[in-house]
């Protein structure tokens, strides 16, 4: 029984409901930001960049370390009793889709910066006007408290 009333202490501690509840709030945040820059930020950029024909995902780089000798007959050379790869045979570096989940990230990155910044002006001017000192009592009621006041002294 010491065990299962250990965990249940441990489970209904305060920083850990604390940071359940931060997870569940920024996986629901990320569904957010991440709305944000697929479905508002990203197309006008997508836009601008067919434009210019530039599309990151198209973009690779095949790696060759010799070049393939096609012989008179469209057969490919023989080297040591193996024919010598083709071109589709080489690997490939896709460095496009890297280039993109890096613009990616940067967008989400951004908009989760102006996002905060947001949250944090608005609540800088929430704090602002809760430390605002209290009006001044209305003049009659300042005329009561002397009254009162002076009643208490006799």
């Amino acid at each position: 029984m010491g065990l299962i009333k250990e965990f249940r202490d441990f489970a209904m501690r305060g920083n850990v409901i604390d940071l359940a509840v931060g997870v569940v709030i920024g996986s629901a945040f990320g569904k957010i930001i991440s709305s944000l820059v697929a479905n508002i930020v990203m197309p006008p950029l997508n836009l601008l960049t067919s434009k210019f024909g530039v599309n990151f995902n198209d973009l690779a780089w095949r790696v060759r370390m010799e070049s393939p000798k096609l012989l008179a007959d469209g057969t490919a050379e023989m080297k040591d009793g193996k024919p010598v790869m083709l071109l589709q045979d080489y690997p490939i570096l896709n460095y496009g889709p890297f280039i993109q989940a890096v613009v990616d990230f940067l967008l989400v990155a951004a908009a989760i910066f102006l996002v905060v910044k947001l949250i944090n002006t608005a609540k800088a001017r929430f704090d602002e006007k809760k430390d605002e000192a209290p009006a001044a009592p209305p003049e009659d009621v300042m005329l009561l408290r002397e009254i009162r006041d002076v009643l208490v002294k006799r």
